[in-house]
């Protein structure tokens, strides 16, 4: 059965990409009215509702995780997609993250309780010279609700403590964002410094942010690119399974 909340139907029209609407449209499709009043909230940034609903679908019986994916997460991908084409910025970001939060303070202790194995440890950060965080935090958000652990090493990250966390918490993967133009080439040298240090093929390296492009990724070795936080985590996950196909055009 399609989405039928209307207020889903309008943030929807703002996700231009077919590929990208059928994904967000498919973690709606059969959720639960509740579910889809859960992802309404936290897109609104209204942390107190999406507090409350949570309490009320858990007292009601759904799970941690169809809260998490149908409700939370779901909400989350359209706040992801609507950041990056400047439809909002970043006080509407951060409601909605708050508004996540309130749910995760629920969420995750029942998560942590049942002993599930984490997919893979994931390290992140903002490159040398750039503070902007955002969208990096965006993807963690992401991540973490997907079942990584995340490794958040913040903004002005260099590429010794990059390496030094790829290699103390035995890291697959490595995802660096970059806002401004300047600090781009910092993602390059650090993929020179694991290739320095013969770690390289250790680790899968992500990069994303608003400048950059799929041609600068590969000119500079990246494994994967891409513009969101939704097809960050799918691009994780496809590197925590090397058997699978995937695109080096997936993470933002």
């Amino acid at each position: 059965m399609p989405v039928t909340n209307e207020v889903l139907e309008s943030e929807l029209g703002h996700v231009t990409n077919p590929s990208e609407q059928q994904h967000i449209r498919s973690l709606w499709d059969e959720a639960d009215p509740l579910m889809q009043d859960i992802s309404v909230s936290l897109i609104k940034g209204d942390n107190n509702r999406v507090d409350q609903l949570t309490k009320e679908a858990l007292e009601s019986g759904f799970t941690a995780n169809t809260i998490l994916d149908e409700g939370l997460i779901a909400g989350m991908a359209i706040v992801g997609v609507k950041f990056r084409d400047n439809l909002i910025f970043v006080p509407e970001v951060l409601v909605a993250a708050r508004a996540m939060k309130a749910g995760m303070t629920h969420i995750e202790p029942i998560l942590s309780a049942s002993g599930i194995e984490p997919i893979g440890t994931v390290i992140m950060g903002t490159v040398k010279g750039d503070l902007h965080d955002i969208g990096k935090n965006l993807c963690i958000m992401m991540l973490r609700g997907a079942g990584f652990t995340v490794i958040d090493l913040g903004v002005d990250t260099s590429p010794e403590e990059f390496i030094e966390a790829v290699e103390d918490n035995e890291a697959g993967v490595l995802g660096m964002s970059a806002l401004l133009t300047t600090t781009m080439p910092n993602m390059g040298r650090t993929i020179d410094a694991f290739e320095e240090v013969e770690m390289r093929d250790f680790v899968k390296i992500m990069v994303g942010g608003a400048p950059l492009s799929q041609e600068f990724a590969d000119d500079m070795g990246a494994d994967g690119y891409g513009k969101d936080a939704i097809s960050c985590v799918d691009l994780a996950k496809a590197f925590m399974n090397p058997e699978a196909e995937h695109s080096v055009s997936s993470i933002a």
